[in-house]
């Protein structure tokens, strides 16, 4: 049967839907690869893929526009725990997300290589108007 999900992938749609429950369940690649009798490679494009149009979907559908109302912001760190001999902010492996939150719910976050107030001014410009009122923990990288 052809897969109507996925062209040029020899996987029928049986395959892609179990690959895809397996998906919403939060399963690394390789388990799902485990389970369905596919190649860790295919279900890895397939996660990619999937992860791309979720990311295309909530930019369509509910970005922050520019206006003036009232936002929060902050940083976060994520990934493992200390590495030995890696002390600090971003120690080690850890990746960087920066946050907006509007008042009125909507959240924007983006992937930073580093926490520079140079850096996140300039997302804060892109997604806030002027007149807005922004609120943050004080840090230094924050301020201007």
């Amino acid at each position: 049967m052809k897969n109507k999900y996925c062209y040029h992938m020899k996987i029928s749609e049986r395959k892609f839907r179990e690959i895809l429950r397996l998906f919403a369940t939060d399963l690394t690649a390789t388990d799902t690869a485990n389970l369905t009798s596919i190649s860790r490679n295919t279900v890895n494009k397939i996660y990619e893929k999937l992860r791309f149009r979720i990311l295309e979907i909530c930019e369509k559908t509910s970005p922050i526009l520019p206006e003036k109302e009232e936002f929060e912001v902050d940083e976060s760190y994520f990934g493992p725990r200390r590495v030995k001999g890696k002390r600090g902010r971003g120690a080690g492996l850890k990746i960087i997300v920066f946050g907006l939150y509007k008042r009125d719910g909507k959240v924007y976050t983006e992937i930073v290589s580093d926490c520079k107030s140079a850096t996140l001014s300039q997302i804060i410009r892109g997604r806030a108007d002027i007149d807005s009122v922004i609120y943050s923990d004080g840090w230094r990288g924050m301020t201007g």
